[in-house]
């Protein structure tokens, strides 16, 4: 396996060149344009890599599928979807206009901006501290590495140039969508987009819900299998941006990216995939991250359809 992980990588190591690093949070800037890795992690305990796999990179959308599962946890599907919407969006994912000429004034989906910012307002805590805490913990637990962490510098370029998601997030709560203090919301939003982690991290996420919410390694049963589904579903949809459908046709695997590179993937009681390129298409996915699920889906028939 991991000489076809080797061959992909070689295969799209130049395409890298094609995109361009996300610049509109300063510190992603950074990143090496040229990076590209991946890593499998099966039902069996088998770990797979190639590339550029052990490069620590921030989670950012990714994310989203996390927050997502705490607050159907903490509030029940009813909830939820009655602040924020279940149908893909073929605008950016940090347009705003919808917000203003649909009404109910709420986000389509949980997997844009705004609706991940309703998504974050929903977990449940005390403090801003304690609500962040909680979903750090979590994605401790499902990605089973307990040095999950901030990246501050990150974290900081975030909350010092969120604009659109701050206007976002005033915006819905003038319209109700929104309740409790915005700049505390937001806080926990910037961080669990700035938690850093790496393809090993990310591939134990995406099995973790290719087992129904069941950590493989303990059988222990964290999320229920109707939550597991419902993510799911929503990456499928709307986990790759406005480029989600495409990619459903293309690669026809349930998937969620970042523009910090990542995109986490998970093949329904098979295994867990992730690959990190931060050099991103004009939609914001990783353009060889991208390219490598749709060679690995074409090669081990992974297509849920």
């Amino acid at each position: 396996m991991e000489k076809k992980l080797n061959k992909i990588i070689e295969n799209n190591k130049d395409l890298t060149l094609e995109g361009e690093v996300a610049t509109y949070i300063p510190e992603l800037g950074k990143a090496n344009a040229k990076d590209l890795g991946i890593c499998i992690a099966d039902m069996e305990g088998n770990i797979y890599k190639a590339g550029d796999y052990n490069k620590k990179f921030t989670i950012q959308s990714i994310s989203k599928t996390i927050s997502l599962m705490m607050a159907l946890m903490d509030n029940g599907k009813e909830i939820v979807f009655d602040k924020v919407g279940m149908e893909p969006t073929g605008d950016a994912f940090n347009s705003i206009i919808k917000l203003e000429t649909i009404m109910p004034s709420r986000p389509l989906n949980p997997m844009i901006n705004a609706g991940a910012i309703v998504v974050s307002s929903l977990i449940k805590g005390k403090d801003k501290e304690e609500k962040f805490n909680r979903l750090l913990s979590f994605m401790k637990k499902i990605s089973e590495n307990d040095n999950l962490e901030i990246d501050n510098e990150v974290y900081l370029s975030e909350k010092k140039t969120g604009h659109r998601n701050r206007a976002m997030a005033y915006f819905m709560k003038d319209v109700g969508i929104i309740e409790g203090d915005i700049e505390d919301i937001l806080d926990v939003y910037f961080k669990q987009c700035s938690i850093k982690v790496d393809c090993v991290d990310l591939a134990k996420m995406g099995l973790f819900l290719a087992n129904q919410g069941i950590l493989p390694s303990t059988g222990q049963k964290l999320v229920s299998e109707d939550i597991s589904r419902i993510v799911k579903t929503f990456m499928v949809t709307c986990g790759m941006y406005n480029g989600s459908g495409e990619f459903a046709i293309k690669v026809g695997i349930p998937a969620k990216s970042g523009v910090g590179g990542g995109i986490m993937a998970s093949i329904p009681h098979r295994m867990g995939i992730a690959t990190f390129g931060p050099s991103l298409d004009d939609k914001g996915n990783s353009i060889g991250g991208y390219k490598a699920l749709y060679e690995l889906s074409k090669e081990l028939n992974l297509s849920i359809f």
